[in-house]
């Protein structure tokens, strides 16, 4: 069926999904309260069912549990995203994971996110949605075809866990219903710990049981005995699912999966992310864009990316025309990575500067089918001398159909061919040693996860020795100790000058940690443009202000005050101890999550109890003090 008429033939459901929440809500009474799913609300925000109607197209089925029913417009981009945008190849089951805005925000847990890395991160601001679509024929059925995905929504990011949960769960609800969604989030509303970082986590499902960690950003502050607590409440989970399964990580994903057939320009797609550039990931399966989209997000890390990324997009989505509008003298394209399958978004982004094209699975199994029977006709028909010249051209056809080195970076060649097209000259060299190292593990069938981690490991070394000296420069911009007075207010940080940081390369950049040779001041200059730098910058000068304030917090509860207050007037005491409170207010949440801290709200608050000792009682009284 062509994009127009499954626009055409969807679009009523927009409209009519709100009577589709009224199906699934009519008996909510007899549920529990939302306030009763605290614990799963943790982990999950629901179940939802998405299935063909011959008259309203792509339609809520189910959503479980009933009380956290999204809006109309989480509704409406759930359903045209719960199928492929173009699924004639997608016969039989289909896995993939979307990205979707929330229509609210809702404030995420900060405790979890001030100690996991940003990219275990809950985000308030989105939804994560893990899609299991089945297709298959069916004679009984109007069109012939049963068409569903059950779909999980999260905030979490934590691809391998809920992949796997999929795979448990959809099938099962296909063959028994319902009934499967209930007792699955109720266990996990009752059994399943808080989450948790830095411990290990026991997650039972059903007959199956899950074993996690979720690593720190830092090293801990928790006290052992904490930790011996924790593990013992997971402790029944071991009991009734003894042969748990290990996920060494829950979001880590394997990149060589994606990354096989562009290996050449690694390095380029590694400067597009991390600047920012908008690219849009063109193929045939959303199961193929997602793992793409998502394997580009990773190959910065453990740097933070800012910009908008959509795994998997399509032409119903909300957000269609705020990533899609036609770029001008007056707008500048948006920053944003797109997943997306239906070739309309080939014409549409033509001003896009970078189309990274996947390989067509489908097209080809066919063309190798084709050339296996090519090979057998010449092997049957051609002497040993002929045979030999025609295994050679097969073997070249092969190879260009598959394109493994993708397409070249100057954009030339065919548009249509699988690889990055491309303008953009890297600033950077590429270390052809491991290209080369990974290309004879693709010949010598090295396992793809030791791929993944020989590429992995070597990117985390590259993108470290890039921001290393941006950390050190930040770090410069830090006030000496000698400028943090008790009885001043805080120092601000200094601001961030790009030609103070790139005089500081001469000695101290990235060439000393890196083999790689280019232009470093041109790639900073780009990304220092970018929005990742922005959200870098922002949350290193968040934090450095957080530690002025408390570098000044403990210079006063060190501080004589009483030598300090024997010339002053009552009114400038009262001000200090008014100061002194203030502070204790302001810092107190942080104050009883860090280390060494309660002992400095002690001495501050004696701190005051000194500075009111000095006040005469009728004003002690008058102030309220």
């Amino acid at each position: 069926m062509s994009a127009d008429a499954r626009i055409k033939e969807m679009a009523p459901s927009q409209d009519t999904t709100v009577q589709d929440k009224d199906v699934d809500a009519t008996n909510s009474n007899s549920q529990p309260s939302a306030k009763d799913w605290v614990n799963f609300s943790q982990w999950m925000h629901c179940f939802c069912v998405v299935t063909f109607d011959l008259n309203l197209g792509q339609a809520l089925e189910h959503v479980y549990p009933p009380e956290f029913m999204p809006s109309d417009q989480e509704v409406s981009n759930i359903c045209y995203m719960a199928f492929p945008d173009s699924n004639s190849g997608c016969m039989g089951d289909t896995k993939f994971h979307m990205r979707l805005r929330c229509t609210s925000r809702r404030e995420s847990l900060p405790a979890y996110n001030a100690e996991c890395s940003p990219a275990l991160r809950q985000d308030g601001s989105h939804y994560w949605g893990f899609v299991y679509f089945r297709q298959k024929r069916d004679a009984n059925l109007p069109r012939g075809y049963f068409q569903k995905s059950f779909i999980i929504i999260t905030r979490l990011p934590f691809f391998n866990l809920y992949y796997d949960i999929l795979s448990q769960l959809a099938p099962r609800y296909f063959e028994e219903g319902t009934e499967v969604l209930r007792l699955a989030s109720e266990q996990i509303n009752r059994q399943w710990p808080g989450l948790r970082v830095g411990n290990t986590l026991q997650l039972p499902l059903l007959e199956c049981s899950y074993q996690i960690s979720i690593p720190r950003t830092s090293s801990s502050r928790k006290s052992a005995a904490e930790g011996t607590a924790s593990s013992g409440e997971s402790s029944p989970a071991l009991v009734a699912c003894p042969a748990a399964k290990v996920l060494t990580s829950v979001n880590e994903i394997e990149l060589f999966r994606s990354l096989d057939f562009v290996m050449e320009q690694l390095y380029t797609l590694w400067e597009l992310v991390i600047t920012g550039e908008p690219v849009v990931v063109v193929g045939t399966s959303p199961a193929d864009c997602s793992h793409m989209v998502q394997t580009l997000l990773a190959l910065i890390a453990p740097l933070e990316y800012c910009a908008e990324a959509r795994p998997y997009f399509t032409i119903h989505d909300s957000e269609f025309r705020e990533f899609t509008q036609e770029c001008t003298s007056k707008t500048t394209l948006p920053a944003c990575i797109l997943g997306v399958t239906n070739p309309f978004f080939v014409k549409l982004l033509k001003d896009w500067p970078h189309m990274l094209r996947l390989v067509d699975n489908q097209k080809n199994m066919q063309q190798q089918q084709h050339l296996l029977m090519s090979q057998k006709h010449a092997r049957n028909i051609a002497s040993a001398t002929s045979f030999s010249s025609s295994t050679e051209f097969v073997g070249r056809s092969i190879k260009a159909s598959t394109g493994l080195n993708g397409s070249s970076n100057n954009g030339s060649g065919d548009a249509s061919s699988s690889g990055l097209h491309s303008k953009y000259r890297p600033y950077l060299k590429k270390d052809k040693a491991l290209i080369k190292k990974v290309l004879l593990g693709m010949k010598t069938k090295r396992p793809e996860h030791v791929q993944t981690a020989l590429i992995r490991r070597h990117l985390l070394e590259l993108t470290q020795s890039f921001m290393i000296p941006l950390e050190r420069y930040m770090a410069s911009l830090m006030p000496l100790q000698k400028d943090i007075s008790p009885f001043k207010s805080a120092p601000n940080a200094s601001s961030f000058k790009l030609d103070d940081f790139l005089a500081t390369l001469e000695t101290a950049g990235p060439q000393l940690t890196s083999p790689l040779k280019g232009d470093w001041k041109g790639l900073y200059r780009r990304f220092f443009r970018s929005p990742n730098f922005r959200g870098w910058y922002e949350a290193r000068h968040r934090e450095l202000q957080l530690t002025l304030q408390d570098l000044q917090l403990q210079a006063l509860s060190e501080a004589n005050l009483e030598h300090w207050a024997h010339d002053k007037q009552e009114v400038e005491i009262i001000d200090m101890i008014l100061k002194l409170k203030q502070k204790l207010n302001l810092y107190g949440e942080k104050a009883t999550q860090l280390e060494g801290i309660n002992g400095t709200q002690q001495q501050i608050r004696a701190q005051i109890e000194c500075m009111k000792g000095l006040l005469p009682p009728d004003l002690k009284n008058v102030v309220n003090l």
